[in-house]
C-alpha cells in the first residue's frame, strides 16, 4: 500500500510545486484511474510516516522544505520563511488535521536556518516563478547532483534561496535597455563559496545569459579545482565529451577527465546532448588543464549563433536557442590580456550578448590598489588586474559582475563614485552559516560563561581542537605528526565499522610556517626526517600514540564524536595505526611540498585531490595553500605564520571547513608566542579570535542596514560605510593599499549591548577619566542592594546603584579620553543625537560588588569601597571583554531590550525612557593605594558598558549616520590611518 500511497503523493505534489492545496482532492484527482479503490485516509498517511516509510517522508520533506524557504509566496506573503507560522500556513492550505501534522513535524521538523542578509537596490522583479518553470534545465540537473551526493532538503532549499538573491538583482537578460549590474557575497572561508556561484551560473544560463566567464583565483591549483567543480556538477558529460564516444579511444583526443579521473561516472548526465533534448548545449571554452589561449578558433566559440538575423540576439526567439560559452580563467594579466584582445575583434555581437562575470576571491587582485592621492586629477590610475576587469565591463555592456569573498573588507573600501570599478553598487549579500560548517567560532570560546580553569573538552571547543606550538620541551611538530596517524587510524576504524568512506578518501595535515620556497624545503627535509625517526612500528611509538589516545583522543571523542565508532582503547585501535601510517608514507615519501612561481610542485608530487584515489600526505606550503584552493581531508594543522593583515590570516584558515564524519578529530597546531619584525612577538590565536568578532560584528552590521522600511530598502550598498574594526594594533583589516575611502560617524544601538576597550594608558590621561566619573561616584547610594532581572536571586548580583541625567553623561563621555578616539565616537555620536530625538530622562548607573572573600576593594575619591575588577589588555592597548556575562541581563532589562529576562515580579529600577550603565573600576596589577586609603588614579581605569532605551513603542530605530569618503562629493577626504579604520 506504502507504494502506492507514494505513486499518488507523488502526483498530487507535482501539481502542487506553485503552493499547497487541498490534500484529499489532489490525491483523489491522481488516484482516480490507476488506483480507485486507494487508502487515502489521513490515517493511513499518518501511520506511514510515523511508521518511518522513507520514500514517503523524502517525498513529503521536499516539498514541505521548499514551502517553508518559499520567499513571500502568494499563498503566505504574510508569514516569514522557515518559520512555524510558515508552516502552519502550508498545513492550512493542505487542510490536514493536527495529529497528521504533528507527526509531520516530528519527521520533518522546520528548519529555522538563518536566510542570506541581502541589501541592494530597488529593482525590478523579472526572474518569476513562470520564467523559472519555463527555462531551469541546468538548475534541475545541478540540484539532482547535489542530492546524489547526499545533501539534504534544507541544504538544497537554502542553496536556491541564496542563489535566486542574486539573480533576480541581476538585469534581465531578454530585456531590450542596456544595464549592468555589480554586486559582492560574502560566505565564510571553505564553507561552500563554490556551490552558490555554481548555482548562480545554472540558474542564470538557464534565464538567458550565454557567456559565463568565471575569474578563478591567481593560481592554476585554484582555476583547476573550479573548474573541474562546474564541469563536475553544472556542465555533464555530455558537453564535455561534444559528440564523442567514451568508448571510442580515438574520439577521446583532446578530452579531459575520460579515463584519468576516477570520479567521472559521477559527473552529471542530462541523458543526452541538451540541444537533442529541446534545450541548448554549454561549449567550454577553457579545460581542466588549459586556460584561455588565443587562438582563431576561440574567436569564433565567442561569436554566439543566432536563430533569427534580423532580431537581436537579447530577444527571447534568439536566446534561448544559442548555446551558452563558459570559460573559467585565471585572474593573470597576460590570460586576460589575451580575452580582451579575442573580444576586441568581435564587432557588433558583444552590445547584445547577455554575459556574466564571477569573480571568485574578488578582494585578491581585482581591487584596484592604487594611491589615490598619486593619480592625475581627474584619472584614475588602475593596476592590471583591476583594469583588465574594467576594459571587460566596458567591452561587455550587457555583462553583470559578482564577486565572492570570505573577506570583504578590501571591497567594501572601493570608492562608489568610480562607476568602472568593482564597487557593488547594486546589491550586498551575506550567506549564512551553513550547518555542519566548522569555522573560527568552533575553535573559539567566545563569551564562555565557564571561566579558564573549569572548562573540560566537554564544554571548550579551544579544549577540544586547540594545541599549543610550544611545551617545556619542544615544538611539538612530533605531537602534531602522531596526532595525524592517530586520526588516520581513526577514520579507518570508522570505514570498518560501517561510517560512509567517502570522507575518508583523503587524509591530510597541512604544516604552515613560512611563504619563503627555502624555509618550506628545510622544514619538509625535517619532517621527513622525523618521520622515519618515529618508529610508529617499534613499541616505543606505540607507547607514544597510546599516551596521546588516552589523554586527548579518546577524551574528546567521547564528547564530541556524536555517536560515531570510536574505540574503547589503544588495542582497539592499534590495528588500523599500521594501515594509517602506510598510506602515509606509501613511496617513501610522508612528505609533499607545494609551493612555487610556476606550478611544478602540483604536477610533479601529485597533490591533485581529483585525480589521485587517496591522498593521505603532510602538505609543506605557504600562498598556494592560502586561499580558495580546498585541502581535501585536512585533520591536523601546524600553523605558525604570521601577517599584518586580517584579510589575508583569516585566509590562511584552511583548518575551516566541512568535516563529515571527523569533525571530533580535528586538531589545530598554533602559535602562541611568534616573532612578528618589530613588533615584537604575536598571539596567532588571539588574533583569529579578534578576527572571528570583527567578522560577527560586520554581519551584524550588514543585517541592520538589510531590514526593509516601509517594503523598501533603508540603505543601498553605496550608502553602507565599511564598518570594518581594527582590535588588535598590529593587525589591520586588509593591506593598507586597499584602505581609502570612509570613516563612520555614528553607530545607533538601541536596547544593544556597547562596551568600549580603547582605553588610555597614560597616567595623566587615566587619572583625567577617574576625575570625569568623580561626581558620578559620589552620587552613588552607599547601601548595595540584590538586582536581578528575574524573581529571587536567580541571575542576579550585589550592585552598588545610582542615577544620572542624560545630559550629564553625554558630558562626561564627551570628556573621555581614549586610546583610539574613534572606537567609541560613533556611539557617542549616536548618544548625543538619541537625547534630543528620543528624549532620553536618564541612566541608571550599576557599580557591580563581588561577594567573595577573595574580593578587592578600594575607596576612590573618598567614596565607599568598590569591588576591583582585575583584566589585562589582550591586544595592545585594548582590553579584551570587560564586562561579565551575568551583569548584562539587568542591564538589557533595565533599558527595556527585546529578549531581555526581565520577570515583572523582579523589582528592578526601571522607568520610562531609562538606560543602564554598568560601571567597572578596572586594575591591571596589584591595587596602589594613596596615603588616605584611596585607590591611585594614576593606575585605575574607569571602564563602562552601556544599554541605551529603546524607544517608547519597544521597536528599536536601527539607524546609522555616516560621512562617506567618496570621490563623488565636493569635499573628498583620504583617510590612510596608521591605525587602521575602526
Amino acid at each position: 500500500m506504502s507504494d502506492v500511497l507514494l505513486k499518488i503523493h507523488a502526483s498530487a505534489l507535482a501539481g502542487m510545486q506553485d503552493s499547497p492545496r487541498h490534500l484529499a482532492k489532489w490525491a483523489a484527482l491522481a488516484a482516480d484511474e490507476d488506483h480507485p479503490d486507494a487508502d487515502l485516509t489521513e490515517e493511513t498517511f499518518r501511520a506511514c510516516v510515523a511508521g518511518g516509510d522513507g520514500l514517503l517522508i523524502a517525498l513529503w520533506s521536499r516539498a514541505l522544505t521548499a514551502w517553508d524557504f518559499a520567499d513571500t509566496p502568494r499563498w503566505a506573503s504574510d508569514t516569514p520563511p522557515r518559520t512555524d507560522a510558515r508552516r502552519t500556513a502550508a498545513y492550512e492550505r493542505l487542510r490536514i488535521g493536527p495529529d497528521l501534522r504533528k507527526v509531520l513535524d516530528a519527521a520533518i521538523p522546520v528548519n529555522t536556518v538563518q536566510g542570506a542578509t541581502v541589501i541592494a537596490r530597488e529593482f525590478t522583479p523579472w526572474y518569476t516563478s513562470d520564467r523559472v518553470a519555463a527555462h531551469s534545465f541546468y538548475w534541475t540537473a545541478y540540484e539532482r547532483t547535489l542530492r546524489a551526493k547526499g545533501w539534504s532538503d534544507a541544504a538544497i532549499a537554502s542553496l536556491d534561496e541564496a542563489s535566486r538573491a542574486v539573480v533576480e538583482r541581476l538585469t534581465d537578460p531578454e530585456q531590450s535597455a542596456v544595464r549592468q549590474a555589480k554586486g559582492l557575497v560574502v560566505g565564510y572561508v571553505q564553507s561552500g563559496k563554490t556551490a552558490n556561484f555554481t548555482g548562480v551560473a545554472a540558474k542564470a544560463i538557464d534565464a538567458g545569459y550565454r557567456l559565463v566567464i568565471v575569474l578563478g583565483g591567481t593560481l592554476n591549483l585554484l582555476r583547476a579545482q573550479t573548474q573541474r567543480r562546474m564541469d563536475m556538477e553544472l556542465i555533464g558529460q555530455e558537453n564535455i565529451l561534444r559528440g564523442a564516444n567514451p568508448a571510442d579511444a580515438d574520439t577521446l583526443i583532446g578530452v579531459d577527465y575520460v579515463g584519468d579521473d576516477p570520479d567521472w561516472s559521477t559527473f552529471v548526465r542530462h541523458g543526452g546532448r541538451p540541444s537533442m533534448l529541446g534545450h541548448f548545449d554549454i561549449e567550454r571554452l577553457t579545460t581542466r588543464d588549459k586556460d584561455y589561449n588565443s587562438l582563431a578558433q576561440g574567436i569564433r566559440a565567442l561569436e554566439v549563433e543566432k536563430r533569427e538575423h534580423t532580431l537581436p540576439l537579447h530577444d527571447p526567439r534568439n536566446l534561448h536557442h544559442a548555446d551558452a560559452r563558459v570559460m573559467v580563467v585565471k585572474k593573470n594579466k597576460s590570460v586576460l590580456t589575451k580575452l580582451v584582445k579575442d573580444l576586441k575583434q568581435i564587432h557588433g555581437l558583444l552590445g547584445e550578448l547577455p554575459v556574466l562575470i564571477i569573480d571568485d576571491e574578488s578582494d585578491q587582485a581585482s581591487v584596484n590598489t592604487s594611491n589615490p592621492k598619486r593619480w592625475e586629477k581627474g584619472r584614475a590610475e588602475r593596476t592590471a588586474i583591476n583594469s583588465l576587469i574594467s576594459q571587460l565591463l566596458e567591452l561587455l555592456p550587457r555583462a553583470q559582475y559578482v564577486g565572492y569573498t570570505a573577506t570583504p573588507f578590501a571591497n567594501v573600501f572601493i570608492d562608489p563614485s568610480d562607476v568602472e570599478d568593482i564597487f557593488p553598487t547594486d546589491f550586498l549579500i551575506s550567506l549564512p552559516r551553513p550547518a555542519g560548517y566548522m569555522g573560527v567560532q568552533d575553535f573559539h570560546d567566545l563569551d564562555k560563561p565557564v571561566s579558564n580553569g573549569e572548562r573540560t573538552c566537554a564544554d571548550s571547543r579551544e579544549l577540544a581542537h586547540v594545541r599549543g606550538i610550544h611545551d617545556a620541551s619542544n615544538d611539538r611538530l612530533q605531537e602534531a605528526m602522531d596526532a595525524f596517524v592517530l586520526s588516520g587510524a581513526m577514520k579507518l576504524f570508522r570505514a570498518a565499522d560501517g561510517t560512509p568512506e567517502a570522507p575518508f578518501r583523503h587524509h591530510t595535515m597541512l604544516v604552515h610556517e613560512s611563504v619563503k620556497k627555502d624555509d618550506h624545503a628545510e622544514l619538509a627535509l625535517r619532517i621527513n626526517s622525523m618521520w622515519h625517526e618515529a618508529g610508529y612500528a617499534s613499541m616505543a611509538g606505540h607507547d607514544r600514540l597510546a599516551a596521546l589516545f588516552a589523554d586527548d583522543f579518546s577524551r574528546v571523542s567521547e564528547a564530541h564524536a556524536g555517536g560515531l565508532p570510536t574505540p574503547s582503547s589503544y588495542d582497539e585501535l592499534r590495528p588500523y595505526v599500521s594501515r594509517a601510517r602506510q598510506l602515509i608514507g606509501q613511496g617513501g615519501r610522508p612528505v609533499i611540498v607545494v609551493n612555487g612561481d610556476s606550478d611544478r610542485y602540483f604536477e610533479q608530487l601529485g597533490l591533485d585531490f581529483d585525480r589521485t584515489p587517496r591522498v593521505w600526505k603532510i602538505l609543506v606550503g605557504g600562498t598556494k595553500l592560502s586561499r580558495g584552493f580546498t585541502v581535501e581531508g585536512l585533520t591536523v594543522t601546524y600553523y605558525r605564520r604570521t601577517t599584518q593583515q586580517a584579510d589575508t590570516l583569516m585566509q590562511m584558515g584552511r583548518w575551516f571547513g566541512f568535516r563529515p564524519g571527523y569533525r571530533d578529530l580535528v586538531r589545530l597546531y598554533i602559535g602562541r608566542n611568534e616573532p612578528l619584525g618589530k613588533s615584537g612577538t604575536v598571539d596567532l590565536y588571539e588574533a583569529f579570535e579578534a578576527i572571528c568578532r570583527d567578522e560577527e560584528d560586520f554581519r551584524g552590521q550588514l543585517a541592520r542596514y538589510a531590514e526593509l522600511i516601509d517594503g523598501k530598502p533603508q540603505l543601498t550598498p553605496a550608502q553602507i560605510p565599511p564598518l570594518v574594526s581594527q582590535h588588535l594594533p598590529w593587525l589591520r583589516p586588509a593591506a593598507r593599499n586597499k584602505m581609502f575611502n570612509a570613516e563612520l560617524v555614528e553607530i545607533r544601538s538601541p536596547g544593544e549591548w556597547v562596551e568600549p576597550t580603547a582605553y588610555p594608558t597614560d597616567p595623566t590621561d587615566l587619572v583625567h577619566n577617574a576625575e570625569a566619573w568623580r561626581p558620578v561616584l559620589e552620587g552613588l547610594d552607599p547601601t548595595p542592594r540584590h538586582v536581578s532581572p528575574t524573581h529571587g536571586r536567580n541571575g542576579g548580583y550585589e550592585a552598588v546603584l545610582g542615577t544620572l541625567g542624560h545630559d550629564a553623561l553625554v558630558g562626561i563621555l564627551s570628556d573621555l579620553r581614549w586610546s583610539i578616539p574613534t572606537h567609541f565616537s560613533p556611539h557617542l555620536a549616536s548618544l548625543v543625537s538619541a537625547g534630543r530625538a528620543d528624549r532620553i530622562e536618564d541612566w541608571l548607573v550599576i557599580v557591580p560588588q563581588q561577594t567573595s572573600l577573595r574580593r578587592t576593594e578600594a575607596r576612590i575619591f573618598g567614596s565607599r569601597p568598590l569591588s576591583l575588577a582585575h583584566r589585562t589588555r589582550r591586544r595592545g592597548d585594548l582590553f579584551g571583554a570587560v564586562s561579565e556575562p551575568k551583569h548584562r541581563g539587568v542591564a538589557l532589562a533595565v533599558a527595556g531590550a527585546p529578549n531581555s529576562t526581565e520577570d515583572p515580579s523582579a523589582e528592578l529600577p526601571t522607568r520610562g525612557r531609562r538606560g543602564a550603565l554598568v560601571l567597572y573600576p578596572v586594575i591591571e596589577d596589584t591595587p596602589r593605594l594613596l596615603a588616605d586609603g584611596t585607590l591611585d588614579p594614576r593606575h585605575l581605569v574607569m571602564a563602562f558598558s552601556l544599554v541605551a532605551p529603546l524607544p517608547k513603542d519597544g521597536e528599536r530605530e536601527r539607524r546609522v549616520r555616516f560621512r562617506a569618503i567618496d570621490s563623488g562629493k565636493r569635499d573628498r577626504v583620504i583617510i590612510d590611518r596608521e591605525d587602521g579604520v575602526e
